[in-house]
């Protein structure tokens, strides 16, 4: 059995907010952990106060806490890779309203990405995980909860308390036991022309 994750907090140039530094994507969900629903509303009210492109408010949720018909049908539309969110306290499907033409379309995937973010830190701040997935039975879902059309379904987030690795499969154990990586800075950010990287105090990650 691999070890379980330690630290698994962001390795960043500068300090950034600790509950941004400590989202990370578990696998290992305590099945007994029951999400109240005081938790379930307020990751749902971060998500809801995320920033919206032109006022437009265009994503919506379908909410489901364990052991109700919603989250059945919700974790029988998981592809098999995602079968460890069945032990998720609550699913949650995000779709979006894609409006009327390409743009409204476009904006409305990025609103959706910026209330999914809002509420997984909202969860880490509560003392949750949250692990978003995008391997779902997309039109199975518009089938199960008669989902308009123009509204697109784009992720399913698992949300719960994190487990005991002793109890989960080595597969997961040694997938979130691996580091943490992202691109550096200088990669990414840049200034003047594409390419060039933009001047920052420090692309080194701070020592733990």
């Amino acid at each position: 059995m691999p070890d379980a994750p330690s630290d698994r907090r962001a390795a960043t140039s500068v300090p950034i907010h600790p509950d941004l530094a400590a989202r990370w994507s578990p696998r290992a969900f305590d099945p007994q952990a029951i999400i109240t629903g005081e938790q379930l509303t307020a990751v749902l009210e971060a998500a809801r106060w995320a920033a919206t492109w032109g006022h437009r408010q265009p994503v919506r949720f379908v909410v489901g806490s364990r052991d109700d018909e919603t989250f059945t049908t919700l974790a029988g539309l998981l592809k098999r890779g995602n079968g460890y969110a069945h032990a998720a306290g609550a699913l949650i499907l995000v779709c979006a309203d894609e409006g009327e033409d390409d743009r409204t379309a476009l904006y409305a995937a990025v609103d959706a990405g910026a209330a999914i973010a809002q509420l997984t830190v909202e969860a880490v701040s509560r003392g949750l995980i949250a692990h978003p997935m995008a391997g779902f039975d997309v039109d199975g879902a518009r089938a199960a909860f008669a989902i308009p059309d123009g509204v697109r379904p784009l992720a399913v987030v698992a949300l719960g308390t994190l487990g005991d690795y002793a109890t989960v499969d080595d597969a997961i154990a040694e997938r979130d036991g691996r580091p943490r990586e992202r691109l550096p800075l200088d990669e990414i950010a840049f200034t003047g022309r594409w390419g060039n990287p933009a001047e920052l105090i420090s692309t080194t990650p701070q020592e733990r």
